[in-house]
Parts: C-alpha cells; structure tokens; sequence
C-alpha cells in the first residue's frame, strides 16, 4: 500500500480501561453503566475527525488465556477480576465501533498489543498506533509512531528516547529489568527507569549487560545478579509478537461508512446528547464519503440474453450523450485475456450486462459473441459518441485483441481521482467507498479467494450480473462526481484532458507491441549465475567457518553477532540486531567481506529469479514475445511504473543487469535505438531556481558536474577539477534533489558529516537560487499542503506540518524533490504523445517498445536509423520548454545494452 495516510490502530483495551478509570461513573435513566463506552467514543471520534483515515482497526483482548500464561503462570496473575460495571460494557463497545464502520479485531491466544505489532510490521507506509501502553514503544520507528489520544502527545523515536532515556530497540530490554507491575512481571529488584537507562547506555543490550553482570558494584549488583536467571524469561514476556496469524491484513483494514440507523440506537440507549448532536451535525457520517449525504439510488440492472433486448439498449446507447463501459474477462493480464461479457450504463442506478462466454453449470443460452462485437463495433470505434471507463487501458486492449479499435473514450474515472490525488487508491472498490459512500461488490464476494478462485466465465450468472452491471453503474457516478471537481481546477482539467487520457491509448499500444527476447541467452545466464552463486556461498562458508542459510536473517544474526562479533547497527522490533540491507551496506563499507558476500548473492538471487528465470516463461505464444503492464495511476509523483515483467528495475550499472539488457533484441533486420533525456532534473531544477550559475552552465553546455566541483572545490577553476572531485559533485548535485542530508552525504562520499555539511553550505553559497527555491518550496508546502509540478500535476503532502518533526522533515524533502521528478515524469508523457502522434500518422518502420525512467527504446529498421534518431531527438526535446536545453542522448545497437 502507498506510504500516504496512515494506518491507524487502536489498543481498544487501553481505551476501555483509560475511558473506565479516568471518567466518572456514567449511567442512564435505567441504570446501565455507560461511561467507558462514550469515553472510547469520543477518543474513536477524535481520531477520526483529525485523521481522517481510510485505514484503521480497533484491537481488543480476547477472552481467555494467552501464549504468556503458558510461559509464565503468575502472569497477570495479582489483577482482580474485571469489575462487573466495566464488563457489562465491552460487548456494547464492540457493537458500536462495528456501527462506526470500523474493522474490530479479537485474536484469541495474544493480547491487543500482539496483533497491533503485527499488523505494524507488514503494513508498507506510515502507521499511527493510539494507546497508553508504555510498552508499545517498542514498536515505534520511523515509519511507526504513538499517539496517546488523551492528552495529544505523539511518540516517535526521538521522544521515546526523550521519555524513556532509551532508543525504542531497546525498550524490550528497558522493561525487562525495570519490570511490570500491572502484569506481575519481576524486574531487577531496586532498578528503576533511570538505572536500567543507564545501564543500556553503556551495554546497550540486555544480553551484553547480563554478561557483564560482574562490573556492577553495589546492592543493585547484586539484585542484578540474583536476577540473571529469570531476565530472559522477563523479556520474553515483555516482547510483543509479531507474527499473530491474522484473518485481514493491513490492506484490508478499510474503514467503511458507518451505519447511521444502529449508532443513533446505541447513542440514544445511553443518552449521549453530545453524542447525537455530533451525529446530527455530520449529516450522514462517514469518515471519506463527502456524498454521503445524497440519497441512496435505487438500482435497476438487467442481463441481455436476447437480441431484441440488445437492440433496444444499443440504440439507447447511440442516443446518450454519455455511456459507461466496462469488460468482464478471463484475466488481468489483456494479451491473455478472453472477453467473458460487456456492461454498460446510462443512468445513475441503470446497468445492463450481455454475457457472452459464460460456461458455469446451469448457465442460459447467450447470445454469440462475435455477432454481438460485429453489431457494437461501430458504436465503440466511433470518436463521436463519448464514452467513460474506470482503467480504460486495460479495456481498450482487450478489445483490440477482437480487432475493435475503442474510440471516444472521454474520460476514465480511475485517471480522474489520480489527477485530483494522486496519494490515494484508485481501484473501483476503494474509490466507490470515498465518494460515494457506497460498498460495492467485490470479486471475491462472487469468485472466492486464493486457489479456488473462479474465472469471471465460471461464475454463475445471478451473481456475476449485478457485480458486472454494478461495475459500469459505479463508473459512471464516479465520473459525475469527479469531473465537476477536475473542471473547477483548469490546470488538473488540462493535465488530466491533454495529458493523461491521451496518454493511456499510447500506453495501450506499446503493451501489445511488446519486445522480442533471447530466450536461449537468458536460459544461459540464468546458469552463470547459479554457478556464481554457488561460489558466492563457499566463499561465505569460508568466511563464515561454517555452512548456513544466507536467506535466512536469524542465522546470518547469529554468525554476525554472536560469531564474527561484528557491530550491532541497528534492531528489529523484536529487539535482535538487525540484518536487513542497509545495515549490511553499512557493515560491507566498514570493510568487513561477510556482509559484501551476503549482498552480491541477494543481488543476483533477484536479478535471477525475477529476470534470467522468469522472463523466458513471460513470452507469448501468440506474439513471441514479452509484453509488460505499465501502471498511470500508482506513483505519486506522476511516474510510470511496469510489472510483469517490471522493467524499471534492471540494473543499468552493474555487469549482470547489462547482460540481461543484452537478451533484450530487436527482429531481424531492426536495430534497438534508446533515448535519454540528459541530467533532466538537474536542467528542471536550473529552471525552477534560476540559478544564474546553473542557468549558465547548461546554456554553456558544461558538464554541470565538473562546474560544481569546480565552484564547490576549485573556487571557480575548473582546470583544477579532480575526478574524484566531480564524483563528489555529481554526488552533491542529485543529492540534494532528492532531499538528501549531511548525514547521508556523508555515508555516501565516505566523509565526515561535519565535512559533508561544509560541502553542503559552501554548494548553497555558490548557487543561491537553489537554496531560495528550496526554501520557497518549502513555505509554500506548508501553507498549500501541496505543491506542483511545471505543468499543474499536484502532489498533496499529508504530513507536512504533522507534529511529528520525522514526519515533516521527510514531507518537506518530499516537497522539493517532487516538482522535479515529476515534471520529469510530465516531459517524458508529452514527448511519448508527440513520438506516437508521429507514429501513427505517418507509420514510419519502428515501433515505440518501452518507458524506462527518462528513456524511450525503440526497433527501428536498420536503413531507417539516421531519419529516425533525427526525428525522435527533435520531438523529445521539443516536449517542454525550459530556461535551459533539453538534451537527449541517442544510442543504437543489436540489443538494449549496447544502444544505451
């Protein structure tokens, strides 16, 4: 999921306790205790009013014993039993945070805590965990933070060092000996908070500290001492699990439209005015669906088995001045897919279905497909009669493979919200949620999960009539409700209308053209690199003195830590070190040969399973040849990604990533001719900042980076520029693009960070106009909440002026870095509308292949080199104009590698 808002999770058992002892006892008229539940309310409320989440669960300890009674049979064991006014309360509670439309979860077998680290842990952005357990700080990171909705206060990593005096990897160990009375859990007798921080101070590690035990002089080393044998078994307890078995995971966890109806009961049976007010005030609720408020659309959907019925809807279609369509295949991939049925809408609440491939048991009589594409061809090839689609790409090139080339596509309900926020899902299901208020019909709900999944064609068509009809009726409200809004933003309106629209016809057509591959050359690579492999771990052995999993982080930690005893870098949650990558980048340019072995194996591990293995397998059999998905509606920043295979992640730099670049070649009697924009952001950048030093260098044409040694090391001489001073500039230069500190600068140029701050303000006193661009930039985020690119894309920064100072810092880097990389982005979009205009008009022999980052490869038959590289310079440098040149650099070859 995108790193955009946060996921929220809230320890409901704190909140039940905190709201219980902390307000008076609350009753009704008929005597009913009521506090607890309306104090968890009001903080449920809070958090959603500030938060605004579409992501969120509400965690609860389940009745019964837990995996820490097993461990430890006085755990917990002091506490009296839960008082009978607060008992009464839970499951009222639970009944009204599911009337709030928000996922409850009760795991038997953990505690809240354990559930809520686990979710943490496989969530892929920012995640935001209310609650008043100190112990959850173990989790904090900097991806992860706490907020105690009772008093505001946040708590990141640097707060926790603030309140605790110790990093959050080691407040498992903290607690361990400072110990927990409220679960029975025996520290070090006599160490309180400060002593325990001290001694990690100087130990860092529990494990360390028990193995010093002996230096501790004093009564305290003595209690520490006596102690040694049951720590272990305290951190145990004091360890939140991370691998709870869980029905839903992060990305499911999806915050739904409360059910007004059933909250107005349980508000009115408490007598909660403040409550109801709020209720009231709200006008229908619901954290996201600003149309909520609308009243709710009667749907009328039809399935079309006859001709007559058919009719009757084309013609209606013919008369509309705007229809939705969608299709129903046998597969998401389009080359592979087989059109199962199609849907249409008019109306608001009005759908039809005609099916045509289903073969479920029992299925009617359908009409034949190929005699209804021969009667709807004319009206889908026809540019004169608008049509909306929610992922029009996809639907445009399933058609095509029926030889119907899709025109009039309009507008496309997906590419509509990505314009408006980009941050945000653009699947039907999560965008039906937030504008309209709406549940929808998903393909699970009607195809089952996982290996016993049914293809659209097997499923019955009672069920896969109303999901189909619901499809295309979805996209059409959709689209009344987010055109108004793209229309009162001119420049979105543009960049959606002329841009991106566009765009998804040009994306469509290299799809299918896809590029030809030497399978044979990759089979043959794919064994080169299981022999360097194989030599890769002998040598770790060798290092090692002994055979291990080098997958396996538990044992590489082991090796590392307890055997080599290389330095501790960093902790997971668990609080064992770390071996995650950049700890290993950090330990292999300390020089030690374990963790650069470790490395160079994950590295051709990947390049292996995911290219040299993979890529022969992806080859058509129709086509001969592989044919990527490019995605519009996924990075923020207006990029382009691809998957299956991606092709943004081959490795340019190193040896084995060319080598596959080699399979990569064009037919027989075409050469492969890629082209680059060159040092694109450093020339957006020039031109934001006019930076009169950088605006000149470009002019001059220099090499920009030897002109920033030069300026930055040389005091402007530029004959006096070492190599290994430009790599620094160079370093410098895209660096500070992309938001990079002192700190790492410093890591990367393998200085100190006090020399790496000089280079840093020596840079902004040489190029002022940077420095007030970015400071610009940053205000302007900050009063906006977004900022744009050249050409009005906009980029929303949630957490830009978030309390959390980590939170801001990274959406403030975000704020400079983004007008660049995605005015890039835009640049690269425009010269492909501009190369395939000239393609389709003129049909000249080459073929557009793929968009890899500011590159565009091509298969250009061999006479026609020379026209074609002329032509493809001119139109892509003529996709913008900025203050400075676009250049771009031409390359030609038998395969991808050499014409790069």
């Amino acid at each position: 999921m995108p790193s955009d808002s946060p996921l929220i999770l809230v320890d409901g058992s704190s909140y039940l306790f905190r709201a219980y002892h902390a307000l008076p006892p609350l009753t009704n008229s008929q005597g009913e205790p009521t506090g607890a539940i309306v104090g968890v309310a009001n903080m449920l409320r809070k958090l959603l009013q500030e938060y605004r989440p579409s992501r969120m669960a509400v965690v609860f300890d389940a009745p019964g014993p837990t995996f820490r009674d097993t461990l430890y049979d006085q755990y917990k064991a002091h506490r009296p039993p839960t008082p009978e006014e607060l008992r009464v309360q839970i499951r009222p509670l639970h009944q009204l945070v599911q009337a709030m439309g928000l996922p409850l979860l009760l795991i038997e077998g953990v505690e809240a805590d354990d559930v809520i680290g686990t979710l943490a842990l496989q969530a892929e952005g920012p995640v935001l965990i209310s609650t008043g357990d100190k112990d959850m700080a173990q989790l904090v990171s900097e991806r992860v933070t706490l907020i105690d909705t009772m008093n505001d206060r946040l708590l990141d990593p640097a707060g926790v060092m603030a309140k605790f005096g110790v990093r959050p990897e080691q407040i498992i160990d903290f607690l361990a000996l400072t110990g927990d009375s409220s679960d029975n859990i025996p520290g070090v007798p006599k160490c309180g908070p400060k002593t325990a921080a001290k001694w990690l101070e100087q130990y860092q590690t529990l494990d360390n500290l028990m193995n010093h035990a002996d230096e501790i002089k004093g009564k305290i080393g003595e209690s520490l001492r006596a102690s040694l044998g049951f720590l272990p078994l305290s951190r145990q307890l004091t360890c939140i699990k991370l691998d709870v078995e869980l029905p839903l995971g992060p990305a499911e966890l999806v915050v739904q439209p409360p059910d007004r109806a059933l909250l107005r009961q349980h508000y009115e049976r408490m007598e909660a005015r403040q409550l109801l007010a709020w209720l009231e005030r709200e006008e229908g609720g619901g954290v996201q669906a600003p149309s909520a408020t609308a009243a709710p659309i009667e749907c009328q959907y039809q399935i079309i088995l006859d001709q007559a019925k058919l009719d009757t809807w084309i013609e209606r279609l013919r008369q509309a001045e705007l229809f939705a369509l969608d299709t129903e295949t046998t597969s998401l991939n389009p080359m592979q897919a087989e059109l199962v049925g199609l849907s249409f809408a008019i109306h608001p609440g009005e759908a039809a279905y005609v099916p045509l491939a289903h073969t479920a048991p029992g299925s009617p009589q359908q009409l034949d497909r190929a005699a209804v594409l021969d009667q709807l061809k004319p009206l889908l090839q026809d540019p004169a009669r608008p049509k909306v689609m929610q992922n029009l790409k996809y639907d445009m090139s399933v058609l095509a493979n029926y030889r119907i080339q899709l025109e009039g596509v309009a507008h496309d309900s997906m590419l509509q919200s990505y314009v408006l926020d980009a941050a945000n899902r653009h699947d039907m299901d999560s965008l039906a949620q937030r504008y309209l208020g709406l549940k929808t019909i998903t393909f699970e709900d009607i195809a089952g999960k996982g290996s016993k999944q049914l293809g659209f064609d097997q499923i019955p068509l009672e069920q896969a009539g109303p999901y189909a009809a619901e499809d295309a009726d979805i996209c059409l409200r959709l689209h009344q409700m987010l055109w108004p809004r793209l229309q009162a933003e001119p420049g979105l309106q543009r960049l959606y209308q002329d841009l991106e629209i566009p765009l998804a016809a040009v994306l469509s057509r290299i799809e299918r053209s896809g590029v030809r591959i030497d399978a044979a050359m990759l089979r043959q690579q794919s064994g080169e690199l299981a022999g360097q492999l194989a030599e890769l771990e002998r040598q770790a052995y060798q290092v090692a003195g002994r055979p291990f999993n080098l997958g396996s982080p538990k044992q590489i930690g082991e090796i590392f830590f307890d055997q080599l005893g290389l330095p501790v870098k960093a902790k997971t949650p668990k609080g064992a070190p770390s071996t995650a990558e950049s700890v290993l980048e950090e330990l292999a340019d300390e020089g030690h040969e374990l963790p650069r072995l470790i490395l160079r194996h994950r590295a051709l591990s990947k390049l292996k399973s995911t290219y040299t293995d993979k890529l022969p397998q992806m080859i058509d059999p129709h086509t001969g040849r592989v044919h990527t998905s490019y995605h519009q509606a996924v990075a923020a920043t207006g990029r382009l990604s691809s998957s299956d295979p991606n092709l943004q992640n081959i490795p340019i730099r190193s040896e084995a990533g060319r080598r596959i670049r080699q399979a990569f070649i064009p037919e027989p009697g075409f050469v492969m001719l890629a082209a680059d924009y060159s040092q694109i952001e450093l020339r957006i950048m020039a031109h934001l900042s006019a930076d009169d030093s950088l605006l000149t260098a470009f002019a001059q044409g220099a090499d920009v980076h030897r002109a920033t040694a030069a300026e930055v090391f040389a005091d402007g001489d530029l004959s006096a520029v070492t190599p290994e001073q430009r790599r620094n500039a160079k370093a410098i230069n895209f660096g500070l693009i992309y938001g990079m500190s002192a700190f790492g600068l410093a890591r990367q140029l393998g200085i100190e960070r006090s020399a790496a701050q000089d280079y840093v303000d020596l840079y902004f006193q040489r190029y002022p106009g940077v420095k007030a661009f970015m400071d610009r930039t940053r205000d302007q985020a900050h009063r906006q909440g977004y900022v744009e690119t050249l050409f009005g894309r906009r980029l929303y920064l949630p957490e830009i002026n978030a309390r959390n100072g980590n939170r801001r810092a990274a959406a403030e880097r975000t704020a400079i870095n983004a007008p660049m990389q995605g005015s890039a982005a835009d640049i690269i979009k425009r010269a492909m509308l501009a190369v395939d205009a000239w393609i389709q008009s003129e049909q000249p022999p080459l073929r557009l292949l793929m968009q890899v980052h500011d590159e565009l490869v091509f298969e250009v038959r061999e006479d026609y080199l020379d026209p074609a590289s002329q032509k493809v310079r001119q139109l892509m440098q003529g996709a913008a104009e900025l203050s400075v040149p676009l250049l771009v650099d031409i390359g030609r070859g038998a395969n991808w590698d050499e014409a790069h």
